[in-house]
C-alpha cells in the first residue's frame, strides 16, 4: 500500500446487495457487541493478509519492519512516487504460519520490503497476502520494483515452496507497466503498484491493486494476468483494497487520505461487470468476509477524521457487520490500525491488528467470537 491523499469524487452507482436495498449512510451502527476477543498470536512485523491453509493453520503475510536508512534507493534510477518516495528497499518481509496454539514458525523469509521516507513515517510494506489453490500457497508481493527502491526486482506472485524457496509464477510489475488503467492518479500513481488484497475463486486467483484502481484475474498454472474491472474507469481514484467472494466479487475502499468518516463503501461486481454499491458509511475498509446467514463483515482500519495512521492513535479500528437487510452493526472495536481479516474453521473472525506504520514485532492477530 502507498501514499494516500485524498478523496475526490466518487461515481454514482445502483445499489443492490443480494437483492436487499443498501445499507445507507444514515443508518448508524449500534453499540458494541459483547464479542469474546483474544490475542491468537503475536511478535509480528506488521501482519497483512490471512488464510487458513488445508492443515488447519494460520498463514500471514509479514510486511516487515523498518530499516534505519534502508538498504537500498533509487530516486536517480527510476520514477519515483508522490511525497512517498524515495522509498528505500530491503527484504524484511516474510510468511508465518500460526499453529492452533498461537505458535509462530517461518514459512519463507527475507522477501522484498520497501518503506516511506521518514517525513512520511517509514511504511513499510511487503507481501500483502497469500492463498490457497489447490493446496498450494501462494503470495502476492506489493514492495518489489525499482519505484519502490529495489532495483532488478518486479512485484511478482509468487509459488512459496517446500523449505521456503519461491517462484515467481507472474510479473505484476511488467503487466501494469503495459495495461494502464483509463485514470491513473498521478499523485498516488507507482509504476510497480502496491497489490493488497486476493481470493482464489475456481482455481484462479482475483487480486486488487489499489492506486491504480484495478482487479485482476492470475492463472496460477500458466502466470496469465487478466483485466477483469478497471475501477478508475467508472469510479476514478478511490483506492479499491478487499476482495471477496460469495456467489460473485465484493470489494472495498480505503479511499485518500486525509480520512473522511464514512466516506467509503463496499461494491458488488456483478457477473456481466457491472458495478453496484453494497454498503455506504464506512471508512478505511481493508478486510472483508461472509459469515453465516449471508452476513458480511467489514474491517474498518481507521475511523477517525484527519491521518491516524499510526499506532500513535490507538483504538478506531473496528469490524462491522452488515445484515442483509442493510443493517449495520459494530462487532468489535478499540483496534489500532487493523489491516486484514478471515474466518477461521471455527467460525470466529481473525483479524491482523497493528498493522501498518508499527516497530518490529508490535503486529499480532486477534481471535473475534461473532455474535448473535
Amino acid at each position: 500500500m502507498a501514499r494516500f491523499t485524498r478523496i475526490r469524487t466518487v461515481a454514482s452507482v445502483s445499489a443492490t446487495f443480494l437483492m436487499i436495498p443498501v445499507a445507507a449512510a444514515a443508518a448508524a451502527p449500534a453499540e458494541p457487541s459483547p464479542a469474546v476477543v483474544t490475542v491468537f498470536a503475536s511478535g509480528l512485523n506488521n501482519p497483512r493478509g490471512l488464510e487458513f491453509g488445508p492443515d488447519g493453520n494460520l498463514y500471514v503475510a509479514e510486511g516487515g519492519y523498518a530499516v534505519p536508512d534502508g538498504l537500498s534507493t533509487t530516486p536517480e534510477q527510476c520514477a519515483q512516487v508522490g511525497e512517498a518516495g524515495p522509498y528505500t528497499g530491503a527484504y524484511t518481509s516474510r510468511i508465518s504460519r500460526i499453529s492452533a496454539q498461537g505458535n509462530r514458525t517461518t514459512v519463507a523469509d527475507n522477501l522484498p520490503s520497501s518503506q516511506t521516507n521518514p517525513g512520511l513515517g517509514s511504511l513499510v510494506s511487503g507481501v500483502a497476502d497469500v492463498a490457497f489453490v489447490d493446496g498450494q500457497l501462494y503470495a502476492i508481493e506489493a514492495a518489489a520494483g525499482c519505484s519502490h527502491g529495489l532495483a532488478g526486482t518486479d512485484n511478482e506472485l509468487l509459488r512459496v515452496n517446500a523449505g521456503g524457496t519461491t517462484t515467481s509464477v507472474a510479473n505484476l510489475s511488467d503487466f501494469q507497466k503495459s495495461h494502464p488503467v483509463a485514470n491513473p492518479d498521478s499523485g498516488d500513481f507507482e509504476p510497480d503498484g502496491t497489490w493488497y488484497d486476493m481470493v482464489a475463486v475456481r482455481g484462479d486467483l482475483y487480486a486488487v491493486e489499489p492506486n491504480h484502481g484495478e482487479i485482476d484475474r492470475i492463472d496460477p498454472s500458466t502466470g496469465k494476468i487478466t483485466r477483469v474491472v478497471d475501477v478508475s474507469a467508472s469510479l476514478g481514484h478511490i483506492v479499491p483494497t478487499a476482495i471477496a467472494y460469495h456467489g460473485t466479487f465484493y470489494f472495498s475502499q480505503l479511499g485518500e487520505f486525509p480520512v473522511q468518516s464514512g466516506s467509503q463503501s463496499i461494491f458488488r461486481l456483478t457477473p456481466s461487470g457491472q458495478i453496484r454499491t453494497v454498503a455506504t458509511g464506512l471508512t478505511t475498509v481493508l478486510g472483508l468476509t461472509f459469515g453465516p446467514h449471508d452476513r458480511l463483515y467489514a474491517l474498518e482500519s481507521m475511523t477517525q477524521d484527519g491521518f491516524p495512521f499510526t499506532s500513535a492513535n490507538p483504538g478506531s479500528g473496528r469490524v462491522v457487520r452488515i445484515e442483509p437487510s442493510g443493517a449495520q452493526t459494530v462487532i468489535y472495536d478499540g483496534m489500532t490500525v487493523p489491516t486484514a481479516m478471515t474466518i477461521g474453521p471455527d467460525g470466529a473472525l481473525y483479524v491482523s491488528d497493528l498493522g501498518f506504520g508499527t516497530p518490529a514485532g508490535a503486529g499480532r492477530v486477534l481471535r473475534i467470537t461473532i455474535p448473535d
